[in-house]
């Protein structure tokens, strides 16, 4: 395993576009991990259940062609970036880099263990390819809010250690690991695009990162659910129960999509930024101690 690097934002750069930023001291550290190389594959991975299974699967599936749309998104504004945002945005492309190669190995794992993926893959580059054309600063308001949603999952991930419970320890390090990295990152995309949009209004602001959010998780919660129930058909479970199940998964127990609701909420709120809600203990417990984070 390579040593970490780690990048600090201490380095002072001119004032944003909003007073909102990340924190001047957050270091931002690539992890440079590798998981479960030559482990058996698995189809119920995550204790048994099918519906955790598929649910976390399918999100995998999409991370890959996914976080290179994210890095395309962001590099598109980085050539005035000042030095600090500059330093960030060169974190941010690693940590991405590391966690697209980890999950091609899951999802090949995946494979392995008797899934096509082929459909979720082909989603999402179709959904890439009609982007080409689209400004530059759509995609990195479209980014923005995908980094959001990975935000907000990663904090329910490492604050309920319930979730991963049961599974293999390295397939939970490899969640674990990836969820520390975004919360870490949570801020670049947001501050990339204050610095793309300095010369904005704040309703020109808020009006394209509002509307790019409701469409984002009209376009999420679609295909994610699609998705996973093109997974579970893949076992055989298809019907109203299983859509139920998925629902309760999802709105019950555990609920990940019920408890983000309120961090999905404050996005709208005038004076958001995604360190508002500084998470750096959840960063500190993982390095303390990973496999219990």
């Amino acid at each position: 395993m390579n040593a970490p690097s780690r990048f600090s934002a201490a380095v002072e750069p001119a004032a944003p576009a909003d007073k909102a930023r990340s924190p001047a001291d957050l270091t931002i550290t690539v992890r440079d991990r590798r998981f479960g190389r030559g482990r058996k594959a698995q189809r119920w991975w995550l204790n048994g259940d099918p519906v955790a299974s598929a649910w976390h699967t399918a999100l995998s599936a999409t991370f890959p062609r996914g976080e290179a749309f994210f890095i395309e998104a962001v590099k598109a504004h980085r050539n005035d970036a000042p030095p600090r945002l500059a330093e960030e945005i060169r974190a941010f492309i690693a940590q991405e880099v590391n966690h697209s190669r980890e999950h091609v190995a899951f999802n090949r794992a995946a494979g392995e263990a008797g899934y096509d993926l082929t459909r979720i893959d082909a989603r999402v580059a179709e959904f890439i390819a009609r982007t080409r054309d689209r400004p530059a600063i759509v995609n990195l308001a479209a980014t923005m809010a995908l980094e959001h949603y990975t935000a907000m999952m990663a904090h329910q991930f490492l604050a309920r250690p319930a979730y991963f419970a049961g599974t293999d320890p390295e397939t939970a390090a490899l969640w674990r690991w990836h969820a520390v990295e975004e919360i870490e990152h949570k801020g670049v995309a947001y501050d990339t695009w204050l610095h793309a949009t300095r010369g904005w209004s704040r309703w020109q602001r808020w009006r394209l990162k509002a509307l790019m959010m409701l469409i984002v998780t009209r376009n999420f919660l679609r295909h994610r659910i699609e998705d996973t129930l093109d997974l579970l058909a893949q076992d055989g479970f298809t019907g109203a129960k299983w859509k139920a199940r998925l629902g309760w998964y999802l709105l019950g127990k555990p609920g990940v999509l019920r408890r983000i609701f309120p961090a999905w909420l404050a996005y709208f709120a005038p004076g958001f930024h995604p360190w508002n809600r500084d998470e750096r203990a959840l960063v500190a417990q993982f390095e303390a101690d990973p496999a219990r984070s």
